[in-house]
């Protein structure tokens, strides 16, 4: 269901602490339940690392490479809402395919995907109920349902790769939550969509709670990071099965990888660091102190530069991969959560979650330009290349569709 114009919007009670990516009580129909509070790390590391990061100029990846050229300068553009999709939905995430398909992530508030086209309408609604023993994963009896919270597609948009925050039915009987300790945690996996049918065909097995994913330009590996059991999996398309894990420290986040696929780059929100880990053999070096609970990274399409959320702090911050150094910062609204760039690297957009607001940042100086209202709790945002448009996803039950010109 889509309307243009809401009188009245389901209204969400909070508890979010600094270091907690909010999650609440499936089994409330008002989703007025709260998730275990996260204490914030207090442990601090001043130390720098003094490896340097080999840039490219070139990006692999061919979906947007058109769109740019017909796009004017999105730092010339400002925010106009255009657009509001409500419906049976309370979207964690949404994200583009670039090539005209959006995904919401509904977890376990729906226990949904819902597939959009690119003017808002909705396509598809896909459960997260699978039975596992279909998909050659032993050991379970009966269907089971899932959580779906994140998504990555492949360089073509073929596929969609979505992330389950907990799995529900026999034999799980420990999940993992916001507030969780290194422990003995129900797995969790992430399912495979098929972007022509609309429909999972692949399941995986990965850690307990995985959150963020990304998958590499040549579409070789999917990387997740899992929340509970501090680590990263990594997961090869050609079998469909994780081949390493990464330990990475408490709550690891948001994941970013370079151009040329040799690294990736993986936020530990636990903390203050940034780890890269070298995609050929898994080995890690880091980034320290960089700030107060680091959630989400995007690179700038040459690669020179990483943009960090830190939530803890309330800014967001530039890095130069040359040498690792902050080379820019802004305040943006409070609880900076997911990020994302415009094709042409020239602006940042923000959802603020504590503020209720979304930011436009200009990159080449750091320079906070609009700062508009949202829905309640604003949670996840996406940019279109093919139309420039900004789309987020709210707890409150909406997606809110921003032009950009």
């Amino acid at each position: 269901m889509r309307l243009s114009v809401r009188l009245l919007a389901l209204m969400f009670v909070l508890v979010v602490t600094a270091c907690s990516d909010d999650t609440r009580d499936p089994s409330s129909a008002a989703l007025t339940s709260l998730a275990p509070a996260v204490a914030e790390s207090t442990t601090t590391s001043t130390s720098t690392t003094t490896s340097t990061t080999t840039s490219t100029s070139t990006t692999t990846t061919t979906t947007t490479t058109t769109t740019t050229t017909t796009l004017p300068p999105s730092a010339e553009g400002r925010l106009e809402l255009v657009e509001e999709v409500w419906g049976d939905i309370a979207p964690k995430s949404v994200v583009a395919s670039g090539n005209g398909l959006f995904f919401a992530q509904n977890m376990m508030y729906r226990h949904t995907i819902t597939v959009y086209d690119s003017d808002g309408d909705l396509l598809q609604t896909i459960s997260d109920r699978v039975d596992l023993a279909e998909y050659g994963i032993e050991g379970y009896e009966g269907t089971h349902q899932g959580s779906p919270v994140e998504a990555v597609f492949t360089s073509q948009g073929d596929y969609a790769y979505v992330s389950n925050y907990q799995m529900y039915g026999d034999g799980f009987t420990r999940p993992g939550a916001d507030g969780c300790n290194l422990g003995s945690w129900d797995q969790s996996f992430l399912y495979r969509v098929d972007t022509e049918s609309l429909e999972i065909d692949q399941v995986i097995a990965v850690g307990a709670v995985p959150k963020f994913l990304a998958i590499t330009p040549d579409d070789s590996f999917v990387l997740v990071t899992n929340w509970c059991t501090f680590d990263m999996s990594v997961v090869a398309t050609a079998t469909g099965e994780e081949v390493t894990r990464v330990e990475l420290g408490r709550h690891p986040r948001g994941i970013a990888v370079s151009a040329d696929g040799t690294k990736a780059y993986a936020s530990v929100m636990g903390g203050r660091d940034i780890a890269i880990v070298d995609l050929g053999d898994f080995s890690i070096e880091w980034m320290r102190g960089v700030g107060r609970n680091p959630r989400h990274l995007v690179l700038s399409p040459d690669n020179e530069y990483l943009y960090v959320t830190l939530n803890g702090d309330g800014k967001v911050i530039k890095i130069d991969l040359s040498d690792n150094s902050i080379v820019g910062s802004v305040v943006s609204g409070n609880a900076p959560r997911s990020m994302a760039i415009s094709s042409d690297g020239q602006s940042l957009y923000v959802v603020n979650y504590n503020s209720d607001t979304v930011s436009k940042i200009l990159t080449e100086d750091m320079t906070e330009v609009q700062e508009l209202r949202a829905n309640d709790k604003p949670i996840g945002i996406t940019y279109d290349p093919e139309t420039g448009n900004v789309w987020v996803s709210t707890y409150s039950g909406s997606l809110m569709i921003f032009s950009d010109r």
